[in-house]
């Protein structure tokens, strides 16, 4: 079920941000850490999202999926942190109705949703894991 929740998550901001994909560029080239390779990281974002979304589907892969997600959902907290601490003012580039958060909502839903990786990583059989 939680595999069920980062996948819609996923495909949903990955789509996002792909429809949008001028903005989420222009807005990730005013980001400090990341202007200089934000015409990179737009692109690899959501074709990460979208593989982390593939790996939780297929249940052979859904525990390397889990840890992707862990992972993914790791850094995506940190950096909103990042933008707590030094630039509040630049609007959020993750795509559709998460966009519309403040920062600090979005730092508790990202705090929540990396939890919510955690126990689920601590939950699936170690035998789904690629071999």
């Amino acid at each position: 079920m939680i595999s069920a929740v980062f996948i819609f998550l996923f495909v949903y901001t990955a789509l996002s941000k792909i429809f949008t994909f001028h903005l989420f560029t222009q807005t990730l080239k005013e980001t400090p850490i990341i202007g200089g390779i934000a015409d990179y990281i737009a692109i690899a974002i959501p074709a990460i999202e979208l593989m982390v979304s593939l790996l939780l589907f297929i249940p052979r892969t859904r525990r390397l999926g889990l840890y992707c997600t862990l992972s993914l959902m790791l850094v995506f907290t940190l950096y909103i942190g990042y933008m707590i601490i030094f630039t509040p003012q630049l609007p959020c580039t993750c795509g559709g109705i998460i966009e519309k958060m403040t920062w600090t909502q979005h730092l508790l839903f990202n705090v929540v949703f990396t939890l919510l990786a955690f126990t689920a990583t601590l939950l699936t059989p170690y035998k789904q894991i690629i071999s």
